[in-house]
């Protein structure tokens, strides 16, 4: 790409430079192909959608549980996951309990529904609909 367009910018010895390497993190949450196949095909039927808004509320035996709905734009503050041409904005109140979550999507005989694969999950109800994290257990106890 860059041949193609000409020479531009400049040359750093020693890889990027310590702003850069700063800005540049890892994405927030990462969807499996199954997942993005599946918003792809949700937002087909709404085409004034961007894409999905995903958040966490506070309900169920556990604490937290996921939300998910559709979005016609980035609102401010939301983060931003484009992944397999689809594009997931996070809630703000939702990161620090989902970094490095895997949203995945799966079907069997019974069910088909979206799985979350979060690291920061303590602790799940029976069901698998509602979670905790460490913050927000430390944060009822306080």
């Amino acid at each position: 790409v860059q041949a193609a367009m000409g020479a531009a910018g400049k040359v750093v010895v020693g890889g990027a430079s310590r702003l850069a390497r700063m800005r540049e993190r890892p994405a927030l949450m990462q969807l499996s192909e199954a997942a993005a196949a599946r918003i792809s095909e949700l937002l087909r039927n709404k085409p004034e959608a961007k894409g999905v808004r995903l958040g966490i509320k506070s309900r169920g035996c556990n604490g937290m549980s996921y939300t998910m709905n559709y979005a016609e734009e980035k609102k401010p503050a939301e983060e931003e996951v484009a992944s397999h041409g689809v594009r997931v904005f996070v809630e703000p109140k939702a990161v620090m309990h989902i970094v490095g979550t895997q949203m995945d999507f799966v079907e069997d005989d019974i069910a088909s529904e979206f799985v979350f694969h979060n690291p920061n999950a303590t602790g799940t109800c029976g069901c698998g609909e509602s979670f905790t994290t460490k913050e927000q257990a430390e944060k009822d106890l306080g």
